[in-house]
């Protein structure tokens, strides 16, 4: 499974983008449930955020889906933390 992840916004404005490939990594199924959970709650168009806050552009395996702060839910948190620290 490919994440790729884009945030834009926040104060500065300034943009950051990371993505992971779980293809081989011991951890790949709990990528997996936590890339679908995000997703289900995900939205097909970019959010109205709030100002100074940021945005999100998630893809999984070619598909995207969008969120924006203060809406995200728990599981889309935990993935764009995740994608960001450990991504590439």
């Amino acid at each position: 499974m490919h994440i790729r992840v884009s945030r834009a916004g926040g104060f500065a404005g300034i943009e950051r983008h990371a993505e992971v490939d779980t293809s081989g990594r011991p951890d790949a199924s709990e990528w997996h449930a936590l890339a679908e959970q995000a997703a289900a709650e995900g939205h097909s168009q970019p959010p109205l955020g709030v100002p100074d806050g940021f945005s999100y552009e998630i893809t999984v395996d070619g598909r995207t889906f969008y969120a924006a702060d203060p809406r995200l839910t728990r599981e889309q948190r935990m993935l764009i933390s995740r994608v960001l620290e450990e991504g590439a």
